[in-house]
């Protein structure tokens, strides 16, 4: 089948997403979380443009052995048109992936705020380790997608930690634990059951754990800067 049509689709997609996005800057709401931890309003705009478009971007890494379905159709041609005549098997391995918008950049930003914040490092530790479990805990496995995590708990507790745990830099910590602990609770202490979700692609990073990284470190570093 010519897929030209539905990458236009999702080109225009990315396009009003993009767009939305920079209506928010604007109106100051991811602004002004991006402000608190430290990051110039010149720069706010490249890196969430990185990670939207970094969100489409998988980075192979290994490939593991699972039971995974597949299609398996032969294709056949009318009109000029490709169509692929359905059939199903199943395969024996997963390959793993890293996210480049919900993973490599997170974690290159959180590695940033830490080297330019050193006398954050121990809360910081702290409430990343504290994320990291609470996340473990409440992540499920969505059969065919990967690991599924409540959107508002975790920020909730990355900001509560941040609180508790320093009195100067909040929003900064709140945003690590946030989006490294999501990170880390969902997605690499899951690979093996991502691996049993029966996806034959399992990203670290990508998919829905793209959605929940990225808006847990943005409403963390609201709620903690309240």
């Amino acid at each position: 089948m010519n897929f030209l049509p539905f990458l236009f689709i999702f080109f225009l997609l990315y396009v009003v997403i993009l767009g939305f996005l920079f209506f928010i800057v604007q109106i100051g709401v991811i602004g002004y979380a991006f402000e608190a931890v430290g990051i110039p309003m010149e720069a706010i705009f490249f890196l969430l443009f990185l990670s939207l478009v970094g969100s489409a971007v998988n980075i192979p890494v290994k490939r593991i052995s699972s039971d995974v379905a597949v299609s398996t159709g032969s294709e056949v041609r009318f009109m000029g048109w490709r169509f692929r005549i359905p059939g199903m098997a199943r395969a024996n391995e997963t390959l793993i992936a890293v996210n480049v918008g919900g993973a490599v950049i997170p974690v290159l930003l959180s590695l940033y705020l830490l080297l330019s914040n050193p006398a954050i490092l121990l809360p910081a530790l702290i409430a990343t380790t504290i994320l990291t479990v609470a996340v473990n805990r409440m992540a499920r496995q969505i059969q065919g997608v990967g690991i599924g995590v409540p959107l508002f708990i975790p920020p909730i507790i990355a900001a509560l930690a941040a609180v508790i745990l320093t009195n100067t830099y909040e929003p900064v910590v709140a945003y690590i634990s946030g989006t490294l602990g999501t990170l880390i609770g969902a997605d690499l202490l899951n690979l093996k059951k991502i691996a049993q979700s029966g996806a034959p692609v399992a990203s670290i990073g990508g998919a829905g754990t793209f959605d929940g990284i990225f808006l847990t470190g943005i409403i963390a570093v609201l709620l903690a800067s309240l």
